[in-house]
């Protein structure tokens, strides 16, 4: 876990999971450095298909090739699972990565912390399924591709943002479905793979794993990611509380060894909300509820993230301004009651 204190983003700090609906790189650009505390390098499948988490994970395997419109083809006899995988940042895939790279020296303002996101190694190798791999060739090709694009990227961004600490959240939005009785691969294996995925990240970085799908608490908690961002619990379903409430000591344990959690606390998967008012009462239900389950109430605030529950490339520039303006709002009052908590305490 990262214990540099000093450069900890505050309690309740912003940042952006999945990907963005603009298809102009600059406009993104100014957006994340505008709208989010670790500011978020972008994704933008909008101005290209080649920057969808799946095409951008292919980029490099001999054998995968992406089409224009997006669409996987395979040539099962160019496949090798040891082979090794190159990224290359000038492909269309990166271009929004790169342009975040490009223009960080002039806008950079003393930042500490930078957060990116790659597709994990279970979303990936099921979508390698799909197109017609087995899985004991589709799974362990994929976590390589993803351990060699972390690694690349990681490298470059350490290159051009000197001393800045990146926070790489792997994003499984298939998780929950391989996770499912009688998958293909067991759940030790899928906690393994994202597991091996994790590992590329370096010490002194920050990993995370992602998943915008039913949260499977002992699953994540079990992966190692210092990070974990899933959307907040609705309190008015039993079953997704009583889950985490089961949770709640490793929960503890893991924010007490400076673990974090990233609250996905405005959803982005129906009508948005009006105002901030309904995702901050939720958000708090949640906290309220592992507060009587045993957790440490400052610990809970002050090792808190807020950001949307999932991307907004399906969504409007408009929708996108709107959801980050109510993720700011929750932050602030999260912010708020870790100071207020902390003064109470006398700490």
């Amino acid at each position: 876990m990262n214990s540099d204190n000093s450069r900890s983003p505050r309690p309740g700090a912003t940042f952006g999971v999945g990907s963005l609906p603009h298809r102009s790189v600059s406009a993104a650009l100014d957006f994340v450095w505008r709208t989010t505390d670790v500011v978020t390098i972008p994704s933008l499948p909008r101005r290209s298909p080649a920057e969808g988490m799946i095409a951008q994970a292919l980029v490099g395997i001999e054998g995968v090739s992406v089409g224009q419109y997006g669409g996987i083809s395979v040539d099962v006899s160019s496949l090798d699972i040891d082979q090794f995988i190159t990224t290359d940042l000038n492909s269309d895939a990166y271009g929004s990565f790169l342009a975040f790279l490009e223009t960080f020296p002039v806008r950079n303002p003393g930042i500490h912390t930078v957060k990116w996101q790659f597709v994990g190694p279970v979303t990936l190798g099921i979508a390698l399924v799909r197109i017609g791999l087995e899985p004991r060739i589709a799974f362990p090709l994929a976590l390589q591709a993803v351990r060699a694009h972390v690694s690349a990227l990681q490298e470059e961004v350490a290159r051009v943002c000197n001393g800045v600490t990146q926070i790489i959240m792997l994003d499984e939005p298939s998780m929950s479905e391989a996770l499912e009785p009688g998958f293909s691969i067991s759940t030790e294996e899928v906690i393994d793979y994202i597991s091996g995925a994790l590992a590329a990240v370096t010490s002194g970085n920050i990993s995370g794993l992602h998943c915008c799908g039913r949260t499977d608490w002992g699953a994540m908690l079990a992966t190692g990611a210092n990070v974990l961002s899933v959307p907040v619990p609705s309190p008015s379903h039993d079953e997704e509380m009583g889950e985490m409430l089961v949770a709640a000591s490793r929960i503890s344990d893991h924010l007490d060894h400076g673990g974090r959690i990233a609250w996905g606390a405005v959803r982005t998967d129906g009508p948005i909300a009006i105002s901030a008012e309904r995702p901050w009462k939720s958000l708090m239900e949640v906290m309220c509820a592992l507060v009587k389950a045993g957790v440490d109430p400052l610990l809970v605030r002050r090792m808190s993230y807020i950001t949307p529950a999932c991307g907004l490339g399906s969504h409007t520039d408009g929708v996108a301004e709107r959801v980050f303006s109510h993720v700011r709002n929750v932050s602030m009052k999260v912010g708020e009651q870790a100071t207020a908590s902390r003064l109470t305490l006398g700490s």
